[in-house]
C-alpha cells in the first residue's frame, strides 16, 4: 500500500488542481457554476448529508463486526476510525491517508497493525469488487436487452471473493511450515484475512448495503445539479470514485475524480461541458460533508493510547 507521495506526484497534484480551477474560471465561472447550490432546497441538503453519514456508520458497523471480539461496546470509537480515516483519505493526495487506519485503530481500539492492514486490504478489496458490481448491475440493465450476458457477470462477480479467499486460504497453509521470518510475516498477515464464513459474508453485506446507499445519495444528488438520468448519475459516480485507484490525484482529488465522472457520463450521451458542473459540485458536497463528520469525529470521545 502507497503512501508517502513522491516529488513528482506532488507536483503532477498541485497541477490538476491548479487545472481544474483555472478551467471551471475560463469556461463557466465558479460563481455560474456554482448556481445549482442556490436552487437546492435545505431540506434535500440536509437528507443528503444525513444519507451520507448513514454509509459511515455503516463502515463502523464493519470494522466493529470484523473486529467484535475487540471492539465489543466500542461502537463509538470505531465510528471515529471511520470518519477520521476518510476525511484523511479525501484531504491528503495519492491516498497517503491509508495509513491512519492502522494508527487510528491502535490507538483508539489497541489492534496492532498485522491485524488491521490485512483487514483494510480486505475492505478495499471488497470496496473496488462491489462498486464495480454495482455499476456494472445498473450500465447492463441500460445497455443490453439480452438475459445471459448479464446473468454470466453477475455469476463471476459473485464467486471471484470467494475464490479469492480460497486462494489466500491454500497459500497460508502451504506457507505454514517455513521458518522464514518473511514467511512468517506473510502468514501474519494472511491470518488477519476472514477467517471463518459469517464474518465473510456479513463484511461483504455490509460493503454492498454501505455503498447502495452512498452512490444512490450521490446519484440522486447529481441530479439535483442538473438535467442527468439516475442510471447516468450512478455510473458517474461509480467511475469519480474509481479514480482513485489511480497512481495521480490532484490535491483532495481535484481533477481526476471530476474526470471519472465525466468518463462515467460519456457513454449516456452527456458532452464533457455539460458533465463538468455536475462532477465539481458533487465533488464540493463530498468534500463538506468529509469535512462536516471530521468535525463530527473530533468530538467522539475516545480513549488515548
Amino acid at each position: 500500500m502507497k503512501t508517502i507521495a513522491s516529488p513528482v506526484q506532488k507536483v503532477v497534484s498541485l497541477a490538476l488542481f491548479v487545472g481544474l480551477v483555472m478551467l471551471v474560471q475560463h469556461y463557466y465561472g465558479w460563481a455560474e457554476l456554482l448556481t445549482p447550490w442556490r436552487h437546492l432546497s435545505g431540506n434535500s441538503l440536509l437528507i443528503a448529508l444525513v444519507l451520507v453519514g448513514a454509509s459511515h456508520l455503516l463502515r463502523a458497523a464493519r470494522v466493529h463486526d470484523y473486529f467484535r471480539t475487540d471492539t465489543a461496546g466500542h461502537f463509538p470509537r470505531c465510528l471515529k476510525v471511520v470518519l477520521q480515516h476518510h476525511f484523511l483519505n479525501n484531504l491528503l493526495p495519492m491516498r497517503s491517508g491509508e495509513i491512519s487506519f492502522p494508527i487510528f485503530m491502535s490507538r483508539y481500539l489497541e489492534i496492532p497493525a498485522q491485524r488491521s492492514v490485512p483487514a483494510l486490504a480486505w475492505f478495499r478489496f471488497l470496496d473496488l469488487h462491489t462498486v464495480i458490481g454495482l455499476a456494472a448491475l445498473v450500465a447492463t440493465e441500460y445497455f443490453f436487452s439480452s438475459w445471459w450476458l448479464p446473468s454470466i457477470l453477475l455469476l463471476l462477480w459473485l464467486g471471484f471473493p470467494l475464490l479469492m479467499i480460497r486462494i489466500t486460504r491454500k497459500l497460508e497453509a502451504a506457507l505454514s511450515g517455513s521458518r522464514s521470518k518473511l514467511v512468517s510475516r506473510v502468514c501474519l498477515l494472511l491470518s488477519g484475512l476472514p477467517q471463518s464464513r459469517s464474518i465473510f459474508y456479513r463484511s461483504w453485506l455490509w460493503t454492498i448495503i454501505n455503498w447502495t446507499v452512498k452512490l444512490s445519495v450521490f446519484a440522486w444528488l447529481m441530479g439535483q445539479f442538473g438535467e442527468v438520468s439516475f442510471h447516468a448519475a450512478w455510473v458517474g459516480a461509480t467511475v469519480g470514485d474509481l479514480t482513485s485507484v489511480l497512481p495521480f490525484h490532484g490535491i483532495a482529488g481535484a481533477g481526476t475524480y471530476e474526470a471519472g465522472v465525466i468518463a462515467g457520463l460519456a457513454p449516456y450521451g452527456l458532452a464533457p461541458e455539460s458533465a463538468l458542473p455536475l462532477a465539481v459540485n458533487l465533488h464540493l458536497f463530498i468534500l463538506a460533508s468529509s469535512a462536516l463528520l471530521g468535525l463530527i469525529a473530533w468530538l467522539i470521545p475516545a480513549r488515548s493510547s
